[in-house]
Formats: C-alpha cells, sequence, structure tokens
C-alpha cells in the first residue's frame, strides 16, 4: 500500500501496461490521495511526453463508473448476469475448496489459468502467470496467439528478437512498413518514420487495407491477404535474377543461400503478381529498389503472421532482409521486437525446479475446443481467467461460450470490469488498474526498462494479480516463501538473479528505477546496431536461411508459400471474403472497448466492403449485413470503401459483444486452426460471406 500522504500534490512515475510495443513512460499526478491527470513523460527519448488516443483518458478507465470494486457470486443461470456481493474471505474459501476437491478427483490438471496481455509487467503478468500455478502443478498454457509463428521464424534465422533504437530509422533510404499499421499500434515510432521521409527516405506500406500508415506512405501495396511470403519470395527472385544480392555478405555469414537462391526460382515476377494481385512491373521496381536505396529497413508487426502460413511468411521476409546484406548495418535489415535484449530468469519468474511437472499444455487458441471436449483425461473442469477476455478477444468464441456455459466448469474471472468472458464466471474478483499497483516493465518496441510506482491506493477492494495470487496461495496451504513476497520484492529477486546474464543491464539499477521511472539498456559501438558484429545466436553462428530447427516443426527448411488451407477449401464457389481483423485505432484488443468516449470515436462495430463486392451482393453503405461462415455470425454496419480490394472485407477487433448487435462480435467467426508454426494463431485466415439482414435475422432488410 502506499502512503497517501493527504493534502499534498505528488507526481509519480510509472508504464503504460497495455500490449502495445511503445510501453509508454507515463507521469501521474496526484492530489488528496486521488488521481488528476496522466501523462507522458517528456524526459522519455521514445514517449516524448505524449500518449497514443487510448490511453491519454485513462483516468476515466480509473474511475470508471462500471469499476468493479467487490468480489461477486454469480446468482443465476450462467450467463444471466445475475450477481450477489460476497467478502473476499468468503471469495477465497469457495475457491480454495472447489480446487481442493477437483485436485482430489481430477488432479490438478483439471485446473486451466488463462492469462495474457491485458495487463503487462514482469509481476501482474509474469510472476503471477507462473508462480502459484507451478507450485499447483496446474495446466500449462501455451501463449501463442500473438506472436508465436514470428517469434520462432526470427529466433531460428536470426538467433535473437533484436531491434534498432527508432532513431536508427533516421538513417534509412527505404522503409518497408509490411502488415504493420504503427500510426495505431506503435505512434511513437511514427515520427521516427516521418522523420526519415523528410530526410529523403522512401517509405513503402504494404498491407490489403488502405491504413492510416498506409495514407501517408509514397507508394502502398494492397496484395492480396496471405500473400506477403510469396511477394517477398519474388523479390528476392529478381534480386538474385539481376545480380543485385552481396554474394560475398551471404558467402561469410549465412547458411543456405544457394538453396534460397534456387527456391526463389519458383516464383517469377508473372507467377507472383498472379499470386498477390500486385502488377509485375511494380514488383520489379520494388525490387530494384530495395537493393539499391540502402540501407533498407523492413518494419514489420504481429498481424502478418496471423495465418494459417505465418511462420514461412516471417522467414521470407527475413531473407529478403539477408540476400542483400542489410543486416547488421545502421539504417537497415528488419524491425520486429527488442524483447530478447532482456531475459529474465526463468528459474527466478516462476521457481519451477521446485515444483511438480507441468502436466499438459494447452494452447490458448483452442480454449473453446479444449472446454468442449479435446482436453480430456482430465477434462478441464475449472478455468481461472485473469488479463484476458477470451469469450471477446480469442477465436471461434461461439465455442468459447459453449464450453464456458457447462455445468461442471467452475469458472473465475478476476478483472476490472464486467467483459463478455466475466459475465459467465462463477465468481468475478476486482482487480486493479496500473495507478493501484506496482511493477516492473520490459518493452518490445524500445530499449529501456519502465518500473511502474503505485500512486494511488486500490478503488473499492480491488486486488492486484500478485495480491491475489499470494491469497490463494495461503488459502491453499502453500507456504513457499517466494509465494508471499511482495511484487517488489518479486522484481527485485528476478533483477538480481537476471542481471548477471545480461550485458545490457551492466549499468541499470533498481535504484536508479525508482528514482527515475525507466533506465536505458546497456549498449556499446559492437552491439548499439542489431546484429552489427554478424554474430548469429543460431546453432551455426549464422544467419540460417535453411533452418534444420524450423524442420523440427514440419516446415521445408528454407522459406516458403503455400496459401492457407483455409482459402482453399473456403473460396472455390466465388462468394466467400477473405475478412481481415486488424487493431482498432482507440482499443488495444477488447481493453478500452467499454469506454464510451473511445467507442464513440472508434464507431459502431462495422464490416468494410470494397464497391464492388458490395454492388454484387445489393450493400449500401450504412446497411446492416450478416457476416457469417460455418463457425458462426455477427451482425455489422456496412462501410463500402476503396480501403480494401475487391475479395477482402475488413472489420477491427475488440469491440465487446454485450455492446455489439446481436450480441456477438466477429470473433464468432475467427478460426480457431494453428497455423505453420508453433501453434499460432490464424485470425486473417477467415472466409465469410456477406449478406444483408433479413426477416429470417429478425430485421428488414436496410430500405
Amino acid at each position: 500500500m502506499v502512503d497517501l500522504e493527504a493534502n499534498m500534490t505528488r507526481f509519480v512515475r510509472g508504464a503504460c501496461p497495455h500490449d502495445c510495443p511503445d510501453t509508454c513512460a507515463v507521469i501521474t499526478e496526484v492530489r488528496d490521495g486521488r488521481a488528476i491527470s496522466f501523462k507522458g513523460d517528456p524526459d522519455h527519448p521514445f514517449t516524448q511526453g505524449w500518449l497514443c488516443a487510448k490511453v491519454r483518458p485513462y483516468l476515466d478507465r480509473v474511475y470508471h463508473p462500471e469499476r468493479l470494486l467487490h468480489p461477486l457470486r454469480r446468482a443465476g443461470a450462467k450467463g444471466s448476469d445475475e450477481w450477489e456481493r460476497i467478502s473476499w474471505d468468503e471469495a477465497i474459501q469457495e475457491i480454495a475448496t472447489r480446487w481442493k476437491a477437483i485436485i482430489d478427483e481430477h488432479s490438478a490438471a483439471a485446473i486451466l489459468p488463462y492469462s495474457y496481455s491485458g495487463t503487462l509487467g514482469l509481476v501482474q503478468m509474469g510472476a503471477a502467470s507462473e508462480r502459484l500455478w507451478n507450485r499447483m502443478g496446474a495446466s500449462g498454457l501455451d501463449r501463442a496467439i500473438c506472436d508465436a509463428a514470428a517469434t520462432t521464424a526470427v529466433r531460428a534465422t536470426l538467433g535473437a528478437k533484436w531491434a534498432p533504437d527508432a532513431a536508427q530509422l533516421l538513417d534509412s533510404r527505404l522503409i518497408l512498413v509490411w502488415g504493420h499499421n504503427p500510426a495505431s499500434t506503435s505512434p511513437h515510432s511514427v515520427p521516427f518514420i516521418r522523420q526519415a521521409q523528410r530526410n529523403g527516405a522512401k517509405l513503402v506500406v504494404i498491407d490489403p487495407r488502405r491504413t492510416r500508415s498506409a495514407r501517408s506512405a509514397d507508394l502502398h501495396l494492397q496484395p492480396n491477404p496471405a500473400t506477403d511470403g510469396a511477394l517477398a519470395l519474388g523479390l528476392t527472385h529478381i534480386i538474385f535474377r539481376d545480380a543485385l544480392h552481396d554474394e560475398a555478405w551471404l558467402e561469410a555469414n549465412t547458411i543456405g543461400w544457394r538453396e534460397l537462391r534456387d527456391r526463389v526460382q519458383q516464383f517469377p515476377p508473372d507467377l507472383v503478381a498472379e499470386i498477390t494481385g500486385i502488377p509485375s512491373d511494380v514488383i520489379e521496381q520494388l525490387a530494384h529498389d530495395f537493393a539499391t536505396l540502402a540501407p533498407a529497413m523492413i518494419k514489420f508487426s504481429d498481424g502478418l503472421q496471423r495465418h494459417g502460413n505465418g511462420g514461412q511468411t516471417i522467414r521470407s521476409l527475413l531473407a529478403l532482409a539477408a540476400v542483400t546484406g542489410q543486416i547488421g548495418k545502421r539504417g537497415g535489415g528488419v524491425y520486429y521486437s527488442a524483447s530478447d535484449y532482456v531475459h529474465w530468469s526463468a528459474e527466478a519468474v516462476g521457481h519451477r525446479a521446485e515444483c511438480p511437472p507441468v502436466p499438459r499444455t494447452i494452447n490458448m487458441n483452442r480454449l473453446g475446443a479444449a472446454l468442449t471436449g479435446e482436453a480430456s483425461d482430465p477434462s478441464i473442469m475449472s478455468l481461472f481467467v485473469f488479463g484476458a477476455n477470451p469469450v471477446a478477444a480469442s477465436p471461434n468464441s461461439g465455442l468459447i461460450v459453449e464450453g464456458v456455459l457447462r455445468d461442471d466448469l467452475f469458472t473465475v474471472v478476476h478483472e476490472q470490469f464486467m467483459t463478455d468472458t466475466a459475465r459467465y464466471a462463477d465468481i468475478v474478483l476486482p482487480a486493479t488498474t496500473q495507478l493501484e499497483q506496482f511493477d516492473l516493465h520490459r518493452p518490445y518496441g524500445h530499449r529501456h526498462l519502465q518500473l511502474n510506482q503505485q500512486a494511488i491506493e486500490p478503488l473499492g477492494e480491488a486486488m492486484s494479480n500478485w495480491d491475489l495470487m499470494r491469497r490463494l496461495a495461503e488459502a491453499l496451504g502453500y507456504d513457499e516463501p517466494w509465494l508471499q513476497q511482495s511484487a517488489e520484492e518479486v522484481a527485485a529477486e528476478i533483477f538480481d538473479a537476471s542481471k548477471p546474464d545480461n550485458p545490457v543491464l551492466a549499468n541499470v539499477t533498481l535504484d536508479q528505477l525508482y528514482r527515475d521511472g525507466t533506465a536505458p539498456l546497456t549498449f556499446d559501438a559492437t552491439t548499439e546496431v542489431p546484429y552489427s558484429d554478424l554474430t548469429f545466436g543460431t546453432p551455426s553462428g549464422k544467419l540460417e536461411l535453411y533452418s534444420e530447427k524450423i524442420t523440427r516443426y514440419g516446415l521445408d527448411p528454407l522459406p516458403d508459400y503455400h496459401p492457407p488451407a483455409e482459402f482453399e477449401q473456403s473460396t472455390s464457389n466465388g462468394d466467400g471474403l477473405i475478412l481481415l481483423s486488424g487493431a482498432a485505432h482507440h482499443f488495444v484488443t477488447t481493453s478500452m472497448a467499454n469506454q464510451p468516449d473511445l467507442v464513440r470515436r472508434e464507431g459502431a462495430p462495422s464490416v468494410e466492403l470494397n464497391p464492388a463486392d458490395a454492388a454484387q451482393r445489393g450493400i449500401r453503405d450504412g446497411d446492416t449485413v450478416i457476416v457469417e461462415n460455418e463457425r458462426g455470425s455477427c451482425q455489422l454496419i456496412a462501410i463500402v470503401t476503396d480501403d480494401v480490394p475487391p475479395g477482402v472485407a475488413s472489420s477491427v477487433k475488440g469491440h465487446w459483444a454485450q455492446y455489439s448487435p446481436g450480441a456477438r462480435n466477429i470473433n464468432w467467426t475467427t478460426s480457431d486452426a494453428l497455423a505453420d508454426l508453433a501453434g499460432q494463431s490464424t485470425f486473417h485466415s477467415n472466409v465469410v460471406t456477406v449478406r444483408l439482414m433479413n426477416p429470417r435475422d429478425g430485421q428488414e432488410p436496410t430500405p
């Protein structure tokens, strides 16, 4: 707890906790125990004093009239939204009693903790997702919903997820923003991109949809969805064909470049044009620009690999960056994630060596399937959700709802609001916001550590993730001291255990973080530019274009392209549209999607359709339509626009089902099939039909 220091004004340094690469440094002004302003830290070199549209009104979230402030027990049927208030003691006792009975009858494997990135941080998400559950011997969770394919591809090819400082974009002559909309999802990188353009760099955005980022590009290419891998291999084909590659660099620093050269012979420009829908002369010009406007940077993010062929797509982009020797050069290479610069000690985070073996691991993308029978021996008998809203945010939501409606499933949700998931719980527990808790953050979009100091006392009876884990551990009779540390002690233990194995932490201290709120990682002339020493953390020590590691996942060791299976199976009748569900500008997935002003700014749940597709279906702008496939359906408002090409529909993710027409969102249609690599989600490999509402749907078509 913090000392409120009544009758005083204090300024408390913190960090944005949401799933965004920017991890902004923030300053909260607190007067008489109440937060009165929330602003970006002007002294932080990346945040630079401003916050995104999502987080600027953060105090509206903290003091939202619908914040959950007390424990609740279900008082009616599951999903009925009928509740009775109970005490924390009652809630903890009921959970512990139910869990002990489940463990006795089925084993701890029947209990599944489900958490993700609603609140990031070393303590409130890292340790909270590990320590109690390891000690219990509960089922493990494969957190593959976001970046699994790209992470695996980058590590197999380059050895680690390292990224440049954003200022290094100012040295680029060509920037390819590929399948990425930083104006909405990494806004603090955008000023560096704009300055690079003013310096003469050419900005090319490759995205099927005309996004905010695409509108300011020098060139916007709109490939058919999931054909990015073919485009990258086609560009590489031209670079080899025209002898624009750096053969000496490839010979010295890579494994498999000759095999790659042979592979890309299968992707000549005319074929790639047919696959991607981009004219061959445009492909030719881009290949020459990439090879000659050096240094060239490929900036991509996670949406690109949420397809059935996501892993090989990322491998193809990495190969393109390598063939001209761009990797390791200032202003060149790839800009994806900086998250591997710091490796937290896994043992210090989870104390797994002191715990039972993990009995099994369940892929979070298959939650609905797991709850409805895919996980057996034992079946999942209890689900504990925190930092996540799977009913609204995870694929195949209808199947998840079917699972959480099971009478024999005991569901507990720890949340700030009554989300779509919380409505199906048996017990709902109130969670703190970032202003009410302590944490330490490792950003993945810049190269600083961020400390979040608690600014205000928890509202009502809200409790942090970590403090809840401490209460549950005590109630279950676990007496290990590492289950009762304070959040500050957890962070200190992990930091101290990790520092000796992390050279970038050499000049970072916890005292510095407590004083300044942020600390830059330590780089020198040989490490400032990623991979500049041309030593890669792969088995060979070289950049592995041919990767034996990749074969362990059943993939070709060379980058390759195949269309996602759903596209081949579902578009043969010509009526299907590929539905993309990219990030909203005003939400972080489903976080913030219950704040009225942000919902108003984002607009009603809608689907963008190309004019040709809309006309073919008799749909006009503003019509209410049904978007559906074999998994489910939802109601959306049609926006007719050439921002999407023919054959493509687009609907932003994040809208809550309970606030959407028909009480469903687009994830009632998305697939829970897994991608080619690492169990990755396949949100964008989603073929749907779109039609006008009709009387069968309970509403007449719009006149």
